[in-house]
């Protein structure tokens, strides 16, 4: 057994000591001992906790792989959220001003992947263990939406269904304003026998929608989602905010920064999370890379009353970003990439001026290299707001806006 003093935590949610020694479920300021394997210490015995230590809410947190930090305090994962969002952009020789953090409430999340197998007695479903491919089951997990926990035991009969004996089921379900929404990937080939039965099974638990391997095998109900007034019925496993609360974050935000602009160019826009709300007060051009995905927003569009004109375009933005004489006849522009960013696209956005910016990122360190793009070019970076819609995880979003700055 050795013992190590934990220095910092990782951007993984582990604890870091001198060496580099890495040692899950620890905290900053505790002296830990355990059996060292290469860099990792095994078999973790907490000899000094610290005071942001707590009891895990869940039963299942030392054994499920779906959070990394329930034992540490609501106001240490807070800090600890900013500080990472903090030295991303001090990396790049950036100070910013921090807006309140916003935390989703616990059982809110509204979307998951849970993975399912066949078993000698039937079927499980759950999410994996910690560093395995073990499956946890999970019937009291804290994460879920209560409505969406509901999506567990359909996961183990669409498992006893439709998996193959080697191989597991993702399965990867969503709220929808009726009914679970759910996207099977992995499964056995859909044939005759496979198709009627998957309808049964849908019919059974009610559910909005099920799709297999990306065919929809049945639409019971439809699969709305609500995008300020606007309805609309997202392709299968299309991209969704994680908790309705940090959507209405990020959208109050967002709304926030493009202010008074009278033309909004949407970039990354998925199926109108923020271009629908804007279109309530400015002409919007929503601009993303899956079809299906624009066909959705503007059939939304077009079905809702009062709002501005909302054009669509589906757009691959790393091959072929927007270029400045196109970004020059908007007031302002939404931003919400990938995890990767939008270096291309925010090299032709320097080029063109553009007023304002809304800048939402699911990845700190991409954020900062894009800020950086933007400061060198004039723009001035206003308050930043971490928005932890993945609460007890290591995953960190925020929201920030840009303005040239005066002459």
């Amino acid at each position: 057994m050795s013992q190590h003093k934990i220095i910092r935590l990782g951007h993984q949610g582990d604890g870091i000591a001198a060496g580099p020694v890495f040692a899950p479920l620890t905290l900053p300021g505790e002296v830990v001992s355990g059996t060292l394997e290469g860099q990792a210490l095994r078999d973790v015995k907490i000899d000094t906790p610290s005071p942001d230590r707590v009891a895990p809410p869940c039963r299942h947190f030392k054994s499920c792989g779906g959070c990394q930090l329930m034992h540490a305090s609501d106001d240490f994962l807070a800090d600890w959220k900013q500080d990472v969002v903090k030295s991303a952009l001090a990396a790049h020789g950036i100070t910013a001003e921090f807006a309140p953090i916003h935390v989703s409430p616990a059982q809110s999340r509204r979307r998951a992947t849970l993975t399912a197998r066949r078993t000698k007695k039937g079927a499980m479903a759950g999410f994996h263990a910690k560093g395995s491919d073990v499956i946890i089951e999970i019937p009291d997990c804290k994460l879920l939406h209560p409505a969406l926990m509901e999506a567990v035991p359909v996961a183990s009969a669409l498992a006893e269904t439709g998996a193959s004996r080697k191989n597991g089921i993702s399965v990867s379900v969503a709220l929808s304003l009726n009914g679970l929404d759910i996207a099977v990937g992995d499964g056995k080939p859909l044939d005759g026998p496979l198709r009627i039965a998957l309808a049964g099974l849908a019919d059974r638990h009610n559910l909005a929608r099920l799709a297999w391997d990306g065919e929809v095998v049945v639409t019971r109900h439809a699969p709305d989602q609500m995008f300020g007034t606007s309805r609309i019925q997202p392709p299968p496993n299309a991209f969704l905010q994680a908790t309705a609360e940090g959507e209405a974050a990020l959208v109050a935000d967002v709304t926030a920064i493009v202010g008074t602009a009278r033309r909004v160019a949407d970039l990354f826009a998925g199926c109108g999370t923020f271009a629908l709300p804007l279109a309530k007060g400015a002409q919007v051009h929503a601009v993303e890379g899956n079809a299906a995905m624009c066909a959705a927003l503007d059939a939304g569009w077009r079905k809702s009353a009062g709002l501005k004109a909302v054009t669509t375009e589906a757009r691959d933005l790393f091959r072929q970003p927007l270029l400045p004489d196109e970004l020059k006849q908007f007031d302002a522009v939404v931003i919400d990439p990938p995890r990767a960013g939008a270096e291309a696209q925010i090299a032709e956005i320097c080029r063109a001026n553009v007023p304002a910016i809304a800048y939402v990122s699911c990845n700190p360190a991409s954020f900062a290299r894009d800020a950086k793009a933007l400061l060198e070019s004039g723009y001035h970076l206003g308050p930043v707001r971490v928005v932890d819609q993945f609460r007890w995880s290591s995953h960190v979003e925020l929201v920030a806006g840009f303005c040239l700055t005066p002459a």
